[in-house]
């Protein structure tokens, strides 16, 4: 992927969105199609479906959103009871078809295809143990995990154990679903950091699916039944669903990022749906960081829950101030020189009538690198905004993530280098505030040591290498 398209929306980069159904009979390949839809905001840079029936698997992946890579004449191909399926943005490995998943392999079982959200942390160790032995094919991660559980297996070992041993070589984020010809595993590491959830289909036997989140199941009219859990690995077959804690004293680490903007507002995590979490970071922000002013608008899509919970507690009016072209995917056509130098606005354009003459409070979830934020600004006053001032319903973004999210390396973090008086005079905003971590935190009405906030305040739970270490974080102190 380009830089420009890399970076387009100047947000954190979710990782992946993983898929899995045990379903004899059902249209596995179809499921998992429309599974996998519901998860493209998770990562529209690939998208692969590989199914397992009696001639063995079956795999289809293609660059592209899935909308694009599948139709009804390719889904035709892809028979099978089992099926696994993956949407990619990629963290490591380049943007080239090889890398995209599932990341199907042999093994001395049958194959095994794996889909994986995260990122480990000791890829470089255990890519060198792997290479005495095999030839790797990518540059991802998720393939080093495939080549250590066919290790294991090519061994002697069963499938659940051969699986255990390997992800026991496993350091940093995974939540894993792989098939095999005999049944379908979901995997969390020891912390949880990425989602994984099990939900059950309304047939006459029972049918398992997995999914990064409930959304997921939802689209197929599956129901929630549990969230995988940190250190648990659940093994589906014809016997049904059995569970097996793998990793000794598992510290459940969730993504707080996951709460705040990746995972879709409709999705439940922690018995509530996320829209509510983040209307309660808005009512939370609006307490914390009042201003008088006439409207608070909200950043489309992922602003808008806060801005509405902002509104409600601050009793300012809530209005729309931008409209988004939902229709607008990314581009890698460049526009032309004239498109920018009028300030392009092929995704957001602000509404004027709403706008103009008022004092404006603007809330979105998160500022990385501040680029689309000065831009935002600038359109706001552009259409006649008497003041612009800028919410953020989360802390500021000082450190990178190592655990499956792009988001850039320390030095290009704006909150990592500049304060927030100093962000507030970059953004030319009237003013600026962030929600406390603290805030964050408390209104999950769950323990705060149960996330992960390590892009807030560096306390990374699981170990990073030196080596890698030194690959994004800046060697001067910050100034948070």
């Amino acid at each position: 992927m380009s830089e420009q398209s890399n970076h387009s929306t100047d947000k954190p980069e979710e990782a992946c969105g993983v898929f899995g159904v045990f379903a004899p009979g059902e249209d596995v390949a179809k499921l998992t199609y429309f599974g996998l839809y519901a998860l493209q905001h998770r990562g529209q840079e690939s998208a692969g479906i590989a199914t397992f029936d009696d001639n063995g698997v079956h795999l289809y992946k293609e660059m592209g959103l899935v909308s694009q890579v599948f139709n009804e004449t390719i889904l035709n191909k892809l028979p099978g009871n089992l099926a696994v399926g993956h949407t990619r943005y990629s963290t490591t490995g380049s943007s080239r078809v090889v890398n995209a998943q599932p990341a199907v392999l042999e093994t001395q079982r049958g194959a095994l295809a794996l889909a994986h959200n995260g990122n480990l942390v000791n890829t470089s160790a255990l890519r060198e143990e792997l290479l005495h032995k095999h030839n790797l094919l990518t540059t991802t991660d998720s393939e080093v995990i495939a080549f250590a559980i066919a290790e294991e297996i090519d061994a002697g070992k069963e499938w659940l154990d051969g699986a255990i041993s390997a992800f026991q070589r496993c350091q940093g984020a995974f939540s894993l679903v792989i098939g095999t010809p005999v049944g379908i595993m979901g995997v969390r590491d020891p912390n949880g950091i990425r989602p994984l959830v099990i939900g059950t289909l309304d047939t006459k036997e029972p049918r398992y699916v997995l999914a990064s989140e409930t959304c997921g199941l939802d689209i197929i009219g599956a129901t929630y039944l549990r969230d995988v859990e940190p250190g648990e690995l659940v093994w589906i077959t014809e016997k049904g669903l059995a569970s097996f804690h793998w990793a000794q004293q598992p510290q459940r680490k969730l993504c707080i990022f996951e709460m705040i903007y990746f995972a879709r507002p409709d999705s439940i995590m922690n018995d509530e749906s996320l829209y509510s979490y983040r209307m309660r970071i808005g009512r939370q922000l609006a307490k914390e960081s009042f201003v008088d002013a006439d409207i608070v608008i909200g950043v489309p899509d992922s602003g808008i829950p806060a801005a509405i919970g902002f509104s409600q507690e601050s009793g300012i009016t809530y209005a729309e101030g931008l409209i988004k072209n939902r229709y607008v995917g990314r581009t890698f056509i460049q526009p032309t020189q004239t498109m920018r130098e009028s300030g392009i606005r092929m995704k957001l354009n602000p509404l004027k009538d709403v706008l103009v003459g008022k004092r404006v409070i603007i809330v979105d979830d998160s500022i990385v690198r501040g680029t689309t934020s000065r831009k935002l600004v600038k359109a706001l006053r552009d259409a006649g905004a008497t003041e612009v001032h800028m919410r953020v319903s989360s802390p500021p973004v000082t450190h990178p993530c190592f655990y499956g999210i792009d988001t850039d390396n320390q030095d290009q973090l704006i909150a990592a280098t500049k304060s927030v008086e100093e962000i507030a005079k970059l953004l030319e905003v009237d003013s600026l505030a962030y929600l406390s971590q603290e805030g964050m935190l408390e209104t999950t009405k769950q323990d705060p040591t149960n996330f992960c906030s390590a892009c807030f305040n560096g306390d990374y739970p699981i170990t990073i290498p030196e080596t890698i270490k030194r690959s994004k974080l800046m060697l001067e102190p910050t100034k948070v």
